[in-house]
Parts: C-alpha cells; structure tokens; sequence
C-alpha cells in the first residue's frame, strides 16, 4: 500500500509540474486597452516633421499610431519620399511592411545598391521585408508610403559609411 502512495505522490507531483512549466511558457495576457473610440485622420490632420536621423534627409514623415521607438509597440507611420530619394542597403531588428499609397517605389534585396535588380511597386503595391533582411529602396518620383509593424523600428546600414547619422 504505501508503494502505491508513493508512486500515486510522485505523479501528481510530476503533473503539477508538468503543467506549472507549460504556464509559464504561455504568452501573457495583455492588460486590458484603453478604449478610446475609433481614430480619424484626414491629409490635414497628420503632423509632418524631417525624417528621423536615420534615413538620408529629404523625406518627412508623420506617425500614424504608436510609437515606432518602442520595443513591441504596434505603429503605423507615413513616409513622403521626394523623386529620386534613395535608401542605401539597410536591416531592420523586426518586421518591415510597406504599402505605396501614391508615386512609384522600387525595392531591392542584397548588400549592394542595383537599381537593375530592383522591383518597381506602383501605388497599390504591398511589400514585407522580414526582419534583418538587407534591402535598399528608391523613390521614383515622389512618392507617399504607409511603413507599419511591430518596434523598435531601427535602421542599420549595410555599410557604415552609408549611414547619414555618421555624416
């Protein structure tokens, strides 16, 4: 009788354990959102300021939601290119998702600027670079591009050289 028991104990411990390990693995629960009703922006709305240091100078940019710094903050920002800007090959630490509301992008995978190896994205166009994909992009002609994801939104250069917070 008292094998059983203490077989029946070391079992029960084993589940409680067992069970105790699998919880503290699950994600969190997020704390309750303060609700604030539904957002509207029209163009007029949009606070427009320089793009932050780490992009070339020339573009400017308005943050839709969140706050693109934070670390596993949502955000949703809106880039004006002017024609011609250029984004040296780069990686971001998380997800990248871009949308070409209005103009023409072009986008390019690899370690080196090729504009011949480049994918033109006409207004409507949709592109994921995953996170620490190396890339580099154009703006054809003045273009507006909604840039969305998960933060820190970072730029890391390729190239060192490249980066205009150096210059």
């Amino acid at each position: 009788m008292r094998k059983v028991t203490l077989s029946a104990l070391v079992l029960v411990l084993f589940a409680a354990y067992t069970w105790s390990l699998a919880q503290s693995r699950r994600t969190p629960p997020q704390a309750p959102q303060k609700k604030t009703g539904h957002v509207v922006l029209t163009p007029d709305d949009l606070k427009w300021g320089p793009a932050p240091p780490g992009l070339p100078p020339g573009a400017q940019l308005a943050v839709l939601r969140g706050d693109p710094s934070k670390a596993g903050s949502s955000f949703h920002m809106r880039v004006k290119f002017p024609e011609g800007y250029k984004v040296p090959p780069h990686w971001h630490p998380t997800d990248e998702n871009v949308v070409v509301i209005q103009g023409t992008m072009m986008i390019g995978a690899g370690d080196t600027f090729d504009e011949s190896n480049m994918k033109v994205m006409p207004a409507g166009s949709y592109g994921l670079m995953p996170m620490r994909m190396h890339h580099f992009a154009m703006a054809k002609e003045e273009s507006l591009v909604d840039i969305y994801g998960t933060g820190p939104f970072a730029i890391n250069y390729v190239n060192p050289a490249d980066d205009p917070r150096k210059k």
